[in-house]
């Protein structure tokens, strides 16, 4: 573990909001155990362990049914850890794998019956190398036939540069945490309102509303987030997920309260409908049923 790594919140509190039957975490990692799931050379961040079985508790202890497991970055294209807690979950975990062009046929299909549904690309520089756009075309036309989706992640002023790319990609797009936008310049600044028109424009992108703690300036409840999240969820109904970004990784001041993100949801989506939507019906319809 890196010196100074904010680990996971050791007690995170009752949600008294409650989620929905069949409710989903639609996006969390599981990092290790390092002896058993060691992490990848090339890492730029050594974690905390935070093992499937740490992460299940807390899904059951918040409320949820299930989980959408993305592989982080920590972990390279090894995917063994994740494919490790989706064969332990019994059907309640899905997964979203970080693959490279070597990766053979088998290994894609072997990965689809594990319960891999989509890649992610990860264009956050402090994070990873760059991969070049030609290798990430190339993953992306072989997923496609699995009926894959691909989740990007990057930063909102990248959007300009990456758009295009987006575009382009033969499958659903998943935008993780609304692109990371400046919370400080409003839902009405030019950024935030060109990733509005994004997904006006093209069906196939999806946006999660997740982690308001990486992107607030007020700190918890969360309040200043809220309106970025709500606006998404009121537009796009059918087209956002919500997930706690469990563990947490590369937090800066201190680990959030598991809880009281819980407690965000019926403030981003007001209705028990919009709720249903955002927990149940759109994260069941991508990563079981579709």
């Amino acid at each position: 573990m890196d010196p100074g790594w904010i680990p996971f919140h050791p007690n995170p509190s009752k949600p008294r909001y409650r989620p929905p039957a069949g409710a989903v975490d639609a996006h969390c990692h599981v990092f290790g155990p390092a002896d058993k799931f060691p992490y990848a050379p090339e890492r730029k961040y050594t974690p905390c362990d935070a093992p499937k079985e740490k992460l299940f508790a807390l899904r059951d202890f918040l409320g949820f049914d299930k989980n959408v497991i993305v592989q982080a970055s920590c972990h390279g294209t090894n995917n063994a850890a994740l494919v490790d807690a989706m064969a332990a979950s019994k059907g309640r975990a899905r997964g979203v794998a970080v693959v490279g062009e070597e990766v053979s046929e088998s290994e894609l299909k072997s990965l689809d019956h594990t319960g891999v549904r989509g890649v992610r690309f990860n264009f956050v520089r402090r994070l990873v190398d760059f991969t070049p756009r030609a290798v990430l075309e190339r993953i992306a036309a072989r997923i496609a036939p699995l009926n894959w989706h691909i989740v990007v992640y990057f930063e909102m002023p990248d959007l300009p540069e990456l758009e295009p790319f987006f575009t382009s990609l033969p499958t659903v797009v998943v935008v993780d945490h609304m692109g990371r936008p400046d919370v400080q310049k409003g839902v009405d600044h030019p950024e935030f309102q060109r990733f509005l028109r994004l997904l006006d424009q093209h069906r196939n992108i999806w946006s999660k509303v997740s982690c308001p703690e990486r992107l607030s300036l007020a700190g918890a409840p969360y309040d200043d987030v809220v309106p970025f999240a709500r606006a998404l969820v009121e537009r796009f109904p059918d087209r956002v997920l919500w997930g706690t970004d469990w563990p947490h990784p590369n937090m800066t001041k201190e680990a959030p309260d598991d809880g009281v993100l819980v407690d965000v949801i019926p403030k981003i989506a007001r209705t028990p409908a919009l709720q249903s939507s955002l927990l149940v019906d759109n994260p069941m319809r991508l990563y079981w049923t579709g």
